[in-house]
């Protein structure tokens, strides 16, 4: 058991090490991921969940939809409770994932908080 621990250790110890050589600024998504320690398993069940709700995006567009808001609330009720929706959406936005979509929800968020403010 002893061991085990030291190897979690010494996992923490090179991450820290990394980060410190690595500008986490131009990598916000991983950093988010270290440091809510998500495991990889939430972290490929947020990658598919968000692919799922790209295609579904992209085929709504064609479609013709306008709105999509209903997907960005889906997003965040779906999202895993250690991320923040706003953090992640401009995580994944930085690093360039799902461009489109991101983008989507990042004019959504904005159109909201305008509106919200001018009450």
């Amino acid at each position: 058991m002893e061991g085990l621990n030291n190897t979690n250790d010494g996992s923490s110890f090179h991450i820290q090490l990394l980060s410190k050589i690595i500008d986490m600024n131009k990598y916000p998504l991983t950093k988010l991921i270290i440091e809510n320690n998500i495991t990889r398993e939430e972290y490929m069940e947020l990658m598919k969940m968000i692919q799922r709700l790209n295609d579904t995006y992209e085929l709504q567009k064609e479609e013709g939809f306008l709105d999509f808001s209903s997907l960005l609330v889906h997003f965040a009720g779906m999202l895993n409770e250690k991320l923040d929706p706003n953090e992640t959406i401009e995580a994944l936005a930085k690093e360039k994932y799902f461009p489109l979509l991101m983008a989507e929800f990042r004019k959504i968020l904005d159109e909201n908080e305008k509106r919200y403010r001018r009450k």
